[in-house]
């Protein structure tokens, strides 16, 4: 496939240089020359111009001024600055300002010139191609998410169903083999619930800007514990909250909601079933400026040379294989989110604490 001529920009105020440059490359490349950078602009504005040659020496504004004035609109085209061997500090300008691919020396040699235009153009080339996998590629990705999100949402209205229908079962007079096959439906409708709410999660989190509210904490708290009630394993666990909220909180009630939920949820899936009674503390107390809020469990903790990774996407404690490593992911990122901050603390078989604070937005 034949290539399309390469375009090319010469701006340089001494006419004679001009047209010298015309006469030697017509043939090769489609020339545009000027004497002014006003003019220049203008071509620039009406072309797709692959390559800028601009002289440096010119009496209303040099090379390196008039590159550092059109890399804004401009950005794609190559550039290239006619220098004089002296003029170092004119090179050393155009390299860190001008972000020219190469300077040519005077008086130029025209078979080394047009070889500087070729890899010039092969650099251009190649960009302009980068940059159109990546729109294809950023354009893919929003696909893919739009698709996992709804996909996602989808997913959760027949899981929601079966839960039901599974309640409605158990309630009914059966045997134990039956009621033995219902409790391994739940236990696996339950997890695959929870994984889909965390692809729901993450995505509310990257996608959704803050709407700052007043949060009554405890009722919100509250919400989040009914909620857990009936979570496989939640019976076994015996929660407390401390609410010391003299001050209202301001925040993302949607986001505080999610950190509540994911934290609540890691409690009860890692406890410790040889305890007695595992347990489930929360402490939230709101300030002026900010609300802290610690979550302890006696669970079966985490050791300490994990406890920098707890917070990585699909992290998951390899002693057991429950969790599906996005929640503590999703936690942090939503912390990050409302500008807050979160630290984990644990001793094996002992407890595990998640201690953050997040700002109180009281405007």
């Amino acid at each position: 496939m034949a290539r399309d001529k390469i375009k090319i920009l010469y701006l340089d105020d001494e006419e004679n240089n001009l047209t010298s440059f015309k006469a030697a490359f017509r043939r090769d490349y489609q020339i545009f020359t000027t004497t002014t950078a006003q003019e220049a602009v203008q071509i620039l504005s009406e072309n797709e111009v692959h390559i800028v040659i601009s002289d440096q020496k010119m009496p209303n504004i040099s090379g390196v001024e008039f590159f550092e004035l059109i890399i804004p609109d401009f950005p794609d085209p190559v550039r290239m600055l006619l220098t004089g061997y002296a003029d170092i500090e004119a090179v050393i300008d155009a390299v860190n300002k001008g972000q020219i691919f190469r300077y040519i020396a005077k008086p130029w040699n025209e078979q080394d010139l047009k070889i500087t235009i070729e890899n010039a153009f092969e650099v251009f080339d190649t960009r302009r191609q980068l940059k159109q996998k990546q729109v294809a590629l950023e354009k893919a990705y929003n696909e893919l998410e739009k698709f996992v999100y709804s996909a996602s949402h989808d997913l959760r209205a027949p899981l929601v169903s079966i839960l039901g229908v599974i309640k409605l079962a158990r309630e009914e007079q059966l045997d134990s083999t039956a009621m033995s096959y219902f409790q391994m439906i739940e236990k696996s409708v339950n997890k695959l619930d929870s994984f889909v709410q965390n692809i729901i999660n993450y995505y509310q989190n990257l996608k959704k800007g803050e709407i700052i509210s007043e949060i009554n904490i405890e009722l919100l708290v509250d919400e989040v514990f009914e909620n857990y009630r009936h979570f496989e394993g939640a019976e076994e666990v015996e929660f407390n909250k401390a609410i010391d909220a003299n001050q209202v909180l301001f925040s993302d009630e949607l986001r505080v909601k999610m950190i509540l939920n994911n934290l609540i949820s890691n409690a009860i899936k890692y406890r410790d079933t040889k305890k007695e009674m595992p347990k489930f503390d929360l402490a939230v107390r709101v300030e002026d400026d900010k609300a802290v809020i610690s979550i302890t469990d006696n669970g079966i903790g985490i050791p300490r040379e994990n406890l920098s990774k707890v917070f990585d996407m699909f992290y998951r404690t390899a002693e057991v294989g429950v969790g599906n490593g996005i929640g503590l992911y999703i936690v942090k990122e939503a912390v990050d989110k409302l500008g807050g901050s979160i630290e984990a603390s644990s001793e094996p078989f002992k407890y595990t604490t998640f201690t953050l604070e997040i700002p109180n937005r009281r405007g």
